[in-house]
């Protein structure tokens, strides 16, 4: 046999796992970068693997483009590819040094008048992005893009200048929602979670689950999906359930759910897996490609959120 060059792995699962299922899926579709993420979650791969296949995506800018979030096609660096680069770091334990304070630099330089992050910006025009992404000429600060990077580089003692705005941002942003969707509450409990004034953190925290639950933005029964309603412009059928909100136990949003709610919403999250190993996309598809590369990455997130409430997946 020819010598490929990779590190040797631990034997594959036994054969009808959800994990050996899904591991032949990120096989047969996942990009290289996924592949490696895998790898590290399940298999014991290296944290280096993942490093190197992330830096093709990084420009000279120290942004983060290249369709790495698939929905933005094209070369230029975007908050939201910058955001999710930095997800990967973190996931790895690698968000830190020179690498992060390259980061920073970026980020301030794309930063809106008050210190966030806009979630688009005017260079990306031109080049293929889903149509439910708008791109305007003068994008304002958005707490979907900036509320998960400044919790996760508090939660890794990331300490820059950009920091201190944007911060001040989220704890607005956050305190003053008052009728919300899912993906906002999310970004916003990625913000608390690692926020450094915890009494803060857990009063906003308490009150944005008494909003969840009143205005029904959670499906706490899967069994009766057409009782929750779907928020706004989201895709037909792209409902939220505990799970989103809280991806760990140690979520300040776990407290948001009875044990069964949430055990509830884990069988439903495990019986997702679709036959082909993968777990399928809940937000509206716009092109075949796209649609092909985000699989992969919701089947390894729904992989670590079931493993870290003890699910058993091997």
């Amino acid at each position: 046999m020819a010598e490929t060059g990779a590190s040797p792995l631990p034997p594959t699962p036994p054969a009808h796992s959800p994990l050996s299922r899904a591991e032949h899926f990120v096989w047969l579709t996942a990009r290289v970068l996924e592949q490696r993420r895998f790898a590290y979650h399940f298999l014991g791969g290296t944290a280096d693997a993942v490093e190197t296949a992330l830096a093709a995506y990084r420009n000279e800018d120290d942004g983060y483009g290249h369709a790495l979030e698939p929905d933005l096609r094209g070369p230029v660096s975007q908050p939201l590819h910058t955001g999710y680069a930095l997800r990967v770091l973190d996931s790895i334990g690698r968000c830190g040094g020179q690498r992060v304070e390259r980061v920073c630099r970026y980020l301030t330089s794309v930063s809106t008048l008050d210190g966030a992050l806009p979630a688009i910006r005017p260079s990306q025009r031109g080049y293929p992005t889903a149509p439910f992404v708008p791109i305007v000429d003068d994008p304002p600060s958005d707490l979907l893009a900036t509320g998960p990077v400044v919790g996760l580089l508090h939660r890794n003692e990331v300490w820059h200048a950009w920091l201190f705005r944007a911060t001040d941002f989220c704890w607005q942003a956050v305190e003053s929602l008052q009728k919300s969707h899912p993906y906002e509450v999310e970004a916003a409990v990625a913000f608390l979670d690692s926020a450094p004034d915890r009494p803060r953190a857990e009063a906003a925290a308490d009150r944005l689950g008494r909003m969840v639950r009143e205005q029904r933005l959670a499906v706490l029964d899967p069994q009766r999906l057409d009782a929750y309603p779907v928020s706004p412009g989201y895709g037909p059928g792209e409902h939220h359930f505990p799970y989103d909100f809280a991806r760990t136990p140690r979520s300040l949003s776990r407290a948001w759910f009875t044990d069964e709610e949430m055990a509830r919403s884990l069988d439903f999250l495990a019986g997702e897996q679709r036959k082909d190993g993968g777990w399928p996309i809940r937000w509206r598809q716009w092109a075949p490609g796209t649609a092909l590369e985000c699989r992969p990455m919701v089947t390894i997130e729904a992989l670590r959120t079931l493993k870290a409430y003890g699910r058993t997946i091997a």
